[in-house]
């Protein structure tokens, strides 16, 4: 919803501005000129990406319909599931945790949290992690050190579709400004031509430069910024989950543990103490 008002928004100001002016709509309507610039953009975007980054393009700007991908609600069920792990392996031992970890689907822990079960690799990147403190003798310095490694990879991987359109986003107004040139050598076949049949034709190579900035800096920019901080969202999941294995295996108390991971958390999606306190207490 969020991108359709900022969209209706953007259209709306710069045509509302335009026919206010008492400009023509009709003097804007260019589809050649469109042709040049979305499928000269598009061209270069194919040949500038590999297919699974295409293909995450594809899927990422649909999902900017649906606007915050993570609310307070998933962070706490993370925090909740978290904290459910960490108690079961206080009480009954590392060992209790092993079935959970091989088959999170089969597992009654995991199977209270449907929708953090969806986030395959978020499971993986926890189950992963705990399976190396059930079998392995690795320390907390090793293992943060692994995290780390694997977050960057993660990280470096989920903003290259933003990053993508980004820099497509940077290549539409060079796109418009190769539409103008090639409307200014049509213009010249008409020199001869009364004012207004060349004035029509100056006003068409005109309008390419115009939609080359307004897609650019209206459209693709603001949606890459939208699609980057729908990662960044997501990377504070896995970073709220490596905090509190990481306390958990320093040997606090799962309450404390997922502390550890609460204070990760944005303001505006943190749950307060006693609020997560509370949560934690009837998700046993």
């Amino acid at each position: 919803m969020k991108l359709i008002i900022g969209l209706l928004t953007v259209l709306g100001c710069v045509f509302g501005g335009y026919i206010l002016s008492h400009g023509q709509l009709a003097a804007l309507f260019q589809p050649f000129e469109l042709l040049i610039i979305a499928g000269g953009a598009t061209g270069a975007f194919i040949i500038a990406n590999p297919g699974k980054v295409i293909v995450a393009v594809m899927k990422g700007i649909p999902a900017l319909l649906k606007g915050a991908r993570y609310k307070k609600k998933n962070y706490m069920e993370l925090l909740g599931l978290m904290y459910a792990l960490f108690a079961k392996a206080r009480k009954e031992g590392l060992m209790a945790l092993e079935g959970d970890v091989d088959e999170p689907e089969q597992s009654e822990i995991f199977q209270q949290y449907p929708a953090l079960l969806k986030n395959h690799h978020l499971i993986d990147f926890i189950c992963d992690y705990l399976r190396l403190m059930v079998g392995g003798n690795m320390n907390a310095f090793e293992i943060e050190a692994l995290m780390d490694v694997e977050l960057e990879t993660h990280h470096e991987e989920a903003h290259k579709p933003g990053a993508a359109v980004q820099a497509a986003a940077d290549g539409l107004p060079a796109f418009g400004i190769v539409a103008a040139v090639m409307g200014v050598v049509i213009t010249m076949s008409f020199i001869s031509e009364p004012p207004e049949v060349l004035g029509a034709h100056i006003a068409a190579a005109l309008v390419g430069t115009f939609l080359g900035i307004l897609l650019a800096y209206g459209f693709a920019a603001p949606m890459a910024s939208a699609m980057n901080e729908q990662s960044a969202e997501e990377s504070k999941l896995f970073e709220c989950a490596k905090v509190s294995i990481l306390a958990t295996l320093n040997g606090y108390t799962p309450q404390v543990a997922v502390e550890f991971g609460r204070k990760t958390l944005m303001s505006h999606v943190r749950p307060g103490f006693l609020e997560l306190e509370e949560y934690v207490k009837q998700s046993k």
